[in-house]
């Protein structure tokens, strides 16, 4: 009998300590561990990251670190960690958490557009994935990447084209870069290379007149008109005389692009640059900003029309009137002189 109640006494015990481990078990897995009021919460893992820096990241988002900790370890996370962007839902249990940062990697966003220089780029870029500005400039800049796809230091920019495009968080500049590389290739169908090549242009020529294009107006409805007056100037030997690459050959002389310039005057079109359209014939050697794909369309599908000159048009502003002749377009330049000069636009 005495026997009895020890055995009885020792199967209770461990029944005890049995439902206690099963509950210290269940409550590390699957009882949610959560503090945020939001309905999820982005965490981002850098790459290198051991598992003391996740535990930091973590640690504000969650109820009980030691049993995420658990969790983790159980798991084989803590000794396998992986970079990325991942989501974590209010109400996750550890279970759910370490299977998201486990697999659960979610792309991100990347839209840049509008860009005038590769440093500018490499910025847009760097706050929308891990790899910094500098070692995106310094991978965009690249001599050996580009003359290995075609490229060199003026024409660099044309390899990137303008849109909205999904990446992983912890893509290396590398990577991007060749993405990217990639994407240019696809945009560059063979129907839009046969209408290149129709216009005796080459892929980088026709983005560097779409640069100025988009430079010149941003009625997307009037860049095949302009498109067409530039094509009409190259066409018959006439210099492109293009107000924006002065404006770009002023900025890359002081290499301040930040500066602002509404009005270029006559002491600009001095300026000795490869840029100046005014004393250079024919194309710059790059684009003088990163155009839009309307604008390298517009090039690809202008106009087809006898004009060889424009000016803003003060009586539809954004958009321009364009001229046959020098003495029509005269005529419309002195309208556009008396309204700058009344605005007191001096520069």
């Amino acid at each position: 009998m005495y026997i009895k109640k020890i055995l009885l006494i020792i199967v209770i015990a461990g029944m005890l300590v049995g439902g206690a481990f099963a509950y210290m078990v269940y409550s590390a897995f699957f009882i949610p561990n959560t503090q945020f009021s939001n309905e999820v919460a982005y965490v981002y893992i850098p790459s290198d990251s051991n598992f003391e820096q996740v535990k930091e990241i973590m640690e504000p988002l969650l109820e009980d670190l030691n049993t995420f900790e658990s969790a983790a370890d159980k798991k084989g996370y803590s000794a396998n960690v992986k970079a990325g962007k991942y989501a974590i839902k209010k109400g996750m249990s550890n279970n759910d958490i370490v299977n998201s940062l486990r697999s659960g990697n979610i792309p991100v966003k990347v839209a840049f557009n509008n860009q005038e220089t590769l440093a500018d780029l490499a910025g847009r870029i760097s706050i929308q994935i891990e790899a910094d500005s500098t070692t995106l400039a310094k991978s965009f800049m690249d001599q050996e990447f580009l003359s290995t796809k075609g490229f060199n230091d003026k024409t660099a920019l044309s390899m990137y084209i303008p849109n909205s495009y999904e990446f992983f968080w912890d893509t290396s500049a590398e990577g991007f870069r060749e993405r990217m590389f990639k994407e240019y290739t696809r945009f560059w169908t063979d129907d839009r290379q046969a209408k290149a090549k129709s216009l005796g242009l080459t892929s980088s020529e026709v983005i560097t007149l779409a640069s100025i294009v988009h430079k010149e107006t941003a009625k997307v409805d009037e860049r095949p008109r302009v498109a067409g007056v530039y094509l009409n100037r190259l066409g018959t030997g006439m210099m492109l005389q293009a107000d924006p690459t002065v404006i770009y050959a002023i900025k890359r002389h002081t290499g301040n692009f930040d500066t602002v310039i509404k009005r270029v005057l006559y002491k600009d079109l001095e300026l000795d640059s490869p840029y100046n359209t005014y004393k250079v014939a024919g194309l710059p050697p790059g684009p003088i900003a990163m155009p839009d794909i309307s604008a390298i369309d517009a090039v690809l599908n202008p106009e087809k029309h006898g004009y060889f000159y424009f000016v803003a048009n003060v009586e539809n502003f954004g958009y321009h009137k364009f001229a046959k002749t020098l003495a029509q377009h005269n005529r419309n330049k002195e309208q556009y002189v008396r309204w700058i000069n009344s605005q007191k636009i001096n520069r």
